[in-house]
């Protein structure tokens, strides 16, 4: 199902290059840049701002569409059967690429067969967000009080096998604590329930809860990234916090159809990596809590062996399952 779908590009953003012209190889028809989640959240986001450069440098139409579900793979799925010609684009989150293969016993894509990297957008640090009325304003005492309730702490997230899910399954098993997972349809509701106290924590993008957390909604803890946010700079990191070490922030990447020609994807990746480069694209995205980090398709295809790793130990010893 399609969210929204429209056509973007600011007249405020100056063009990268005086007089670019689109890439070579594609049409004056409109590029399609697919975010397999609801709009308004992180990955949205970055597809939006980026659209915005490659407007601007392509001089051509870019539309973002939103094709939720299935934790992303409804939208993954079918960037993955599109025609390989630089028109269909897919900005996703790494659990996409990383836990969706680990935790679907019949996927409908496979990562290393029908998508090719491009490169990896931007960084977002985690945040352990929770209800103001919860007595604890640190993890320690966080720890604390879930030790000492019967049964522990409600822990809510954006679905079974989500990157929300996963990091809290990661923390839960460094410290030992019991927690109930609540999984939700996305981020959205879970956050209006953690506001109203039906459960009592969180591990969601920076972005999807800042607005709650300078309101006074919500409580922020720690990030999980292995530094502070100047967003946040009073939030101290999990890893100072209670478990050195600890650094999960989230990433966020575009990939192409497979059999993209691989002349056309060193296109794509020099647009893309030089689009974020720009001072307006890079101020707008950290305006949003998400740090630039296009170091293009290498250090995509590293991220995903590396992440898919690691997270399949926290799967295997948590006993994740999707049935």
């Amino acid at each position: 199902m399609i969210d929204r779908r429209r056509l973007i590009g600011l007249p405020f953003l100056a063009p990268l290059i005086a007089g670019a012209a689109r890439a070579q190889g594609l049409s004056g028809r409109p590029v399609t840049i697919v975010s397999p989640y609801a709009a308004g959240g992180t990955s949205d986001i970055i597809a939006r701002v980026l659209g915005e450069g490659l407007h601007e440098l392509w001089k051509q139409p870019v539309l973002i569409e939103n094709r939720p579900g299935a934790n992303g793979s409804i939208g993954v799925s079918a960037v993955a059967r599109a025609a390989p010609d630089g028109h269909t684009l897919l900005a996703v989150a790494s659990s996409a690429l990383t836990l969706n293969p680990l935790l679907y016993k019949k996927l409908a894509y496979d990562v290393e067969r029908d998508l090719v990297p491009v490169s990896v957008t931007g960084l977002v640090p985690n945040v352990v967000v929770v209800n103001p009325k919860l007595p604890a304003r640190s993890l320690a005492e966080l720890v604390a009080v879930a030790k000492a309730r019967p049964g522990g702490l409600t822990y809510a997230s954006q679905g079974i096998g989500s990157n929300g899910q996963m990091n809290a399954e990661l923390f839960r098993l460094a410290t030992g604590l019991s927690l109930l997972h609540v999984p939700y349809k996305g981020s959205a509701q879970a956050v209006t329930d953690l506001v109203g106290g039906q459960v009592d924590l969180m591990f969601d993008n920076l972005p999807t809860v800042l607005e709650q957390i300078r309101g006074g909604q919500l409580r922020a803890l720690a990030v999980t990234s292995a530094a502070r946010t100047p967003l946040l700079p009073e939030v101290p990191t999990v890893a100072e916090a209670a478990i050195p070490g600890f650094d999960t922030s989230a990433w966020f990447a575009v990939l192409a159809p497979r059999t993209t020609s691989p002349e056309l994807v060193a296109q794509l990746e020099k647009a893309v990596v030089g689009v974020l480069a720009q001072p307006p694209i890079a101020a707008k995205l950290a305006a949003a809590g998400v740090t630039v980090a296009a170091a293009g398709s290498k250090d995509l295809a590293a991220r995903i062996l590396h992440d898919r790793q690691m997270w399949g130990e926290v799967i295997a010893k948590a006993g994740v399952v999707i049935d």
